[in-house]
C-alpha cells in the first residue's frame, strides 16, 4: 500500500465548507501520479518514452464522512494488477474515520492507438511491491 497526506484547502471546498467532489477526484489523480513516480514509472514518462499509458476507464467512490478545509486526509492506494490493466483501490481517512473509498480502473494501452497490451513485466513487479497480502 502507498500512503500520502492530502491537506484539504479552502479552494477545495464548496459553499457549505466541505470538499467538493471534483477536487476529491483531483486529489486522487494526484495520488496516483505520486505513486507512479514513487515506483519509477511516472505517467508522463511511460507515455513519452515507453509508448504506453494507463488511461482511466472506470471509477467509483462511496462517501461516508465529509472532509473540510484544513483537514489532513490520509489517502491509501493499493494497486491490484490484472493482465492488461491495474485497479487502484483507495481508502481515505480523516482522524482515523473512513471519509471515502473506491477505485480507479486503468487499462494498459499503447499510445499509438493499437489498443490494450499486457502490463510490462517491470511495471508489474513494481506494482506488486505495494500489493497487500
Amino acid at each position: 500500500m502507498y500512503e500520502r497526506s492530502w491537506t484539504v484547502r479552502f479552494s477545495d471546498t464548496d459553499p457549505f465548507g466541505i470538499a467538493h467532489y471534483p477536487r476529491i477526484v483531483d486529489a486522487l489523480h494526484e495520488t496516483s501520479d505520486m505513486f507512479m513516480q514513487e515506483i519509477g514509472f511516472p505517467f508522463w514518462e511511460i507515455s513519452r518514452e515507453e509508448g504506453y499509458g494507463l488511461p482511466l476507464v472506470e471509477m467509483n467512490f462511496e462517501f461516508e464522512n465529509p472532509v473540510a478545509a484544513g483537514d489532513d486526509v490520509t489517502v491509501e492506494l493499493t494497486p491490484v494488477p490484472g493482465t492488461r490493466s491495474v485497479r487502484f483501490e483507495y481508502v481515505a481517512r480523516n482522524d482515523g474515520e473512513v471519509a471515502f473509498w473506491g477505485y480507479e480502473q486503468r487499462v494498459c494501452a499503447r499510445t499509438d492507438g493499437e489498443g490494450a497490451i499486457e502490463l510490462p513485466d517491470d511495471l508489474r513487479l513494481a506494482l506488486e511491491e505495494y500489493v497487500e497480502d
